[in-house]
């Protein structure tokens, strides 16, 4: 126990990697083995993550159960992971959904090892991002990710459709959005990786504890220019790398395409985890490496936000693809983080800051599990009708009364509806962020007006009005192996809109110690 103990964090983080060794030992032809072994071993770093979180003291200012070691001494680089309450709750997200998707999964039919192995890899690459301590080895993890979600979107994407691109030339949708969603990444990645880099080479360090006592308060003269000036460089170089992540507008164009065309368990974890990335970006990094900075442009990052919750909610209610529809409800709840965040760089150390901090990490949290449910009964709904077209639905819940019932749950839980995860996560960060930017959290409120238009035209369209009567016998009721998913993300959104103080309590002591 004591060398669980002492290594909890690597176990975590590199029990994925055990698990994709132990699939590729495996005989290709076993697909039925493949799919019970990467579910069962899916657990492990789920059951390492319970007990972290039970022997996580949310009281304990700094890191806990930290690791460090050296990697690359010529430059101070260290593998150096630890954990906060904000952290912790992402690393619970991250190892929850996994199980889920990969059982969501038991339906590829194609190359079915390779997918699985691909799966555990990205979440290696998430819950690195998530636990390093070290800015090097958080880049690292940061582009890692990218790697298999470019595959899996790349090979089990969706087989329909094409996109037209320059020269008239035609390639199929999911290469289309495949490439398109690792250009966006890495276009932001190049500016992030050159900052980091000059970071290390002034500071002499990459580990993070160390720079939060050397790059906040770095005065004179760098490379030539006013160090204020070369540090509000490095703020947008950081920024724009983790808003495209993230997405807000006008970064978000790949993120809809990304999601139409990955299979349903992509986009699960691409909603539930990736997104999560940026927003983590901004508060392991930005807030506590650049606060004179991040208070000075939170204004430009409360309107984007702003723009995000009202484009968003605009371009979803738009949509005909039931998919789509959900992708760009992503752009919309994800405007609250960023707003969340906005209000507490410009207040930092307020109880307004607090409160609307708080909030955005519980939107985080909450917007993972709604998002991942959605994309899975979107995808439920495609493996028995073959299509996304809202307009070929219609009428349905005589047909799927099951169904019907979870759908309208979870979108209830995506809208906002009090009693469920969504209303508290916004509630928090528009009360929060209220008295620190009145203007753009009244005109957010067009946005989450929206919210509730897409969502009923989502419900209405799927369920409600003249059944259309071509699906008579040939839809079926939601089965035991997708009940076994969407259930456990059902419990967690009622109880967190019921009982939210059992995960707010870590995150909140995390947020007070930030500032």
């Amino acid at each position: 126990m004591p060398f669980i103990f002492d290594h909890l964090l690597t176990l975590i983080l590199f029990s994925p990697v055990l698990a994709a060794v132990v699939i590729l030992f495996l005989p290709r032809e076993g697909t039925r083995l493949i799919r019970w072994v990467a579910f069962v071993l899916s657990f492990i770093p789920l059951i390492l993550t319970i007990v972290l979180w039970f022997n996580f003291d949310p009281s304990q200012p700094g890191f806990q159960f930290e690791e460090q070691y050296v990697w690359y001494s010529a430059i101070n680089s260290s593998f150096h992971v630890g954990v906060d309450g904000i952290s912790l709750t992402m690393v619970l997200l991250t190892t929850l959904l996994t199980p889920l998707a990969i059982l969501t999964s038991f339906t590829i039919e194609d190359r079915v090892k390779s997918y699985m192995v691909l799966f555990f890899l990205l979440q290696l690459g998430m819950m690195g991002v998530f636990l390093s301590l070290d800015l090097l080895i958080f880049f690292v993890f940061w582009e890692f990710g990218l790697v298999p979600m470019y595959f899996l979107i790349n090979q089990w994407g969706s087989e329909k459709g094409e996109r037209e691109i320059f020269g008239g030339k035609k390639v199929r949708a999911r290469t289309y959005a495949s490439f398109k969603f690792m250009i966006y990444t890495m276009a932001g990645s190049l500016g992030l990786l050159l900052a980091i880099q000059m970071i290390g080479v002034v500071s002499g360090t990459f580990d993070l504890p160390q720079l939060l006592s050397i790059w906040p308060d770095l005065q004179g003269s760098l490379f030539g220019l006013p160090a204020s000036t070369v540090k509000s460089i490095a703020f947008w170089a950081f920024a724009i790398a983790f808003l495209i992540k993230i997405p807000v507008w006008p970064f978000h164009t790949w993120l809809p395409d990304a999601h139409t065309e990955a299979p349903t368990a992509g986009s699960m974890i691409l909603a539930g985890v990736l997104l999560k990335l940026g927003a983590f970006g901004f508060l392991r990094l930005i807030i506590p490496l650049y606060p004179s900075e991040a208070a000075y442009y939170a204004g430009a990052l409360a309107f984007l936000a702003m723009l995000s919750i009202i484009f968003g909610a605009l371009a979803s209610y738009g949509q005909t693809d039931f998919k789509r529809l959900v992708a760009y409800s992503s752009v919309n709840h994800m405007g609250f983080v960023v707003l969340g965040i906005a209000a507490a760089a410009f207040a930092a150390g307020t109880q307004n800051a607090v409160i609307a901090l708080n909030g955005a990490v519980l939107q985080m949290f909450n917007h993972g599990l709604s998002a991942a449910g959605m994309f899975f009964l979107v995808g439920v709904i495609y493996e028995r009708t073959h299509t996304r077209n809202l307009n070929e639905y219609g009428g349905l819940f005589p047909l799927i009364p099951v169904y019907g019932g979870i759908l309208i749950f979870t979108s209830m839980a995506s809208l906002g509806l009090p009693g469920l995860n969504g209303f508290i996560s916004e509630f928090l960060v528009v009360r929060g962020s209220w008295p620190i930017f009145a203007i753009f959290t009244a005109l957010s409120m067009i946005g989450l007006f929206f919210t509730g238009a897409y969502i009923l035209k989502g419900i209405k369209q799927v369920l409600h009005g003249p059944l259309n009567e071509n699906w008579i016998g040939h839809v079926s009721e939601i089965n035991a192996r997708e009940l076994f998913v969407i259930v456990p993300l059902m419990v967690l959104m009622l109880w967190i809109g019921v009982w939210p103080a059992w995960i707010l309590s870590v995150i909140n002591n995390a947020v007070m110690m930030l500032f």
